[in-house]
């Protein structure tokens, strides 16, 4: 549930990169995580010729490793990494074009970089024999708008929305009976407390404090949410995309009947909006910041 996006990672640890805070090698391995491998398809070739189309002319053949991958992007001018995490209805973070806008909204999430007019998307597979399966992660490198991106707010605006969200999604679970309401939301209690007591890095180095609490705090928010929902996974409802999902009983967030979930779904959806829109914006915090100062 309090797993970040990998999208999250890449520009948080390719943002400190940007800064030469860190090395392209510990970039990679920070972005990888616990993830066997990741690798870019569609990458620009070195030149960083355009078409007449104004795309890329050409790309590499075979799919390249993510030190390279942000090496290149590096010297193609990329001046940030910004994410964005779409859902249905909720275009967060994209600039177009459609093709872009499409593939990011299916993966819900995508990384742009800014200044190279280049946006990437992941696409994760499960490899190896059961017992010990592991993720792969393709980077799918695509064109896309420089133009401001849709609905991300300011550090600030996200702080005063998020305090204003937490107590709505309080609320809504007190009423609703879902706080240790079943086997669900015990273990994902238990699973967020262990995880801030881990002390685990939230942001790569470089980013601002207020950036890390509101990054925090919109966790948090998703993780009552997931919770009302009776989700182990991700923290977004209906998985990747957002969407509302779910099953009834004690492991849907206590909800026994229709309408108790479809009030709840209600209730719900702005609040998950919030915290999306919050987290967006401390990973995009340091970005704007790089691009400030070479402005």
């Amino acid at each position: 549930m309090l797993d970040e996006p990998r999208s999250g990672r890449l520009a948080a640890w390719g943002n400190a990169l940007l800064a030469a805070l860190v090395s392209p090698d510990e970039s990679a391995q920070r972005i990888t995580g616990e993830d066997a491998v990741h690798r870019v398809v569609g990458l620009p070739a070195a030149s960083g010729a355009y078409a007449d189309s104004g795309a890329y002319a050409e790309t590499e053949p075979e799919p390249v490793g993510l030190t390279l991958a942000l090496g290149r992007l590096r010297s193609l001018g990329t001046l940030g990494f910004r994410v964005a995490l779409p859902v249905p209805g909720h275009p967060l973070g994209l600039s177009g074009p459609p093709e872009f806008n499409s593939r990011a909204l299916e993966a819900g999430e995508a990384v742009i970089a800014t200044g190279a007019a280049l946006g990437l998307v992941p696409e994760a597979y499960e490899v190896g024999p059961e017992g010990d399966v592991h993720a792969e992660v393709t980077w799918h490198c695509l064109p896309v708008r420089e133009a401001p991106p849709a609905d991300v707010p300011s550090l600030g605006e996200a702080e005063r929305e998020l305090a204003e969200a937490m107590r709505d999604a309080t609320e809504v679970l007190t009423e609703l009976d879902v706080a240790g309401s079943g086997p669900v939301a015990d273990a994902a209690l238990a699973a967020y407390r262990a995880r801030m007591e881990a002390g685990r890095q939230l942001l790569a180095p470089g980013y601002p404090s207020r950036a890390v609490r509101v990054l925090e705090l919109a966790q948090r928010v998703r993780a009552l949410v997931a919770i009302a929902y009776g989700e182990e996974g991700d923290g977004r409802p209906g998985g990747a995309g957002g969407g509302v999902a779910g099953t009834g009983g004690r492991e849907h967030g206590g909800a026994v009947s229709a309408s108790q979930i479809a009030a709840r779904a209600e209730a719900l959806r702005p609040v998950e909006r919030t915290a999306r829109r919050a987290q967006v914006a401390a990973y995009n915090a340091y970005a704007e910041e790089l691009e400030r100062k070479r402005s």
